[in-house]
This record gives structure tokens, C-alpha cells and sequence, in this order.
């Protein structure tokens, strides 16, 4: 979860420095001012980061806030794809991951069925 919030943090960080770097698709369903989004996935990145950090206390919240953020990273790279496809296709399969690892929980050795 940090490496997926660093990458998106690099992705806005980039987006705000040039925008020339991005292409722009025409006739996109959901266009935005790339500055814009830029700073949206500096700050979800952020965010995201943190709360990769606070699963280290193994607290409850932290997956829960964990799998919200990773969900809302989903859909801003899906709408991301038209400007950087494989960078928002590499990130939508990370938070894809990180959704199943938070909730499948840790293993507990002895806790199988037999």
C-alpha cells in the first residue's frame, strides 16, 4: 500500500510540474483540467501512504480506511487512463490487490479448517 500510494504521489507530482508531459484524449467521457488532478492524486497518495504506515499497529480501522482508499484510488485512475493507460492500469491492479489482502486478513497459523 505505501509503494501504490508513493507511485500515485510521483503521478500527481508529475502532473502538476508539466502538463505538457500528459497526452489528452479528445471526446473523453470525463474530462479535467490535469493540474487539477495532478494535486487530486498527490493528496490521495498521501493519504494512502498513511494509512499503509498505520497498518503496522495492526489496528482495525486501518484496514477499513485502507480498503476505502484503495477503492477511491480505483476510480481516479480509471479516470486517469485516457492521459498515462499503463501507469493507471498498473495502479488499478495494485489497489485490486490491496482491496483483497486487507480484507482477507492476516493468516493465522492453526485458525485452517480441517
Amino acid at each position: 500500500m505505501i509503494f501504490s500510494g508513493a507511485m500515485a504521489i510521483f503521478e500527481g507530482a508529475s502532473a502538476i510540474a508539466k502538463d505538457d508531459v500528459f497526452v489528452t484524449t479528445r471526446n473523453y467521457a470525463y474530462t479535467f483540467d490535469l493540474t487539477g488532478w495532478g494535486w487530486t492524486h498527490l493528496i490521495l497518495g498521501i493519504l494512502v501512504v498513511l494509512a499503509g504506515l498505520s497498518l503496522f499497529r495492526g489496528a482495525l480501522w486501518a484496514r477499513v480506511v485502507g480498503v476505502v482508499l484503495a477503492g477511491v484510488s480505483m476510480v481516479a485512475n480509471f479516470m486517469w487512463l485516457p492521459h498515462y493507460p499503463l501507469w493507471a492500469l498498473t495502479l488499478i491492479a495494485m489497489d485490486a490487490f490491496i482491496i483483497w489482502a486487507l480484507c482477507a486478513g492476516p493468516y493465522r497459523r492453526g485458525s485452517e479448517l480441517r
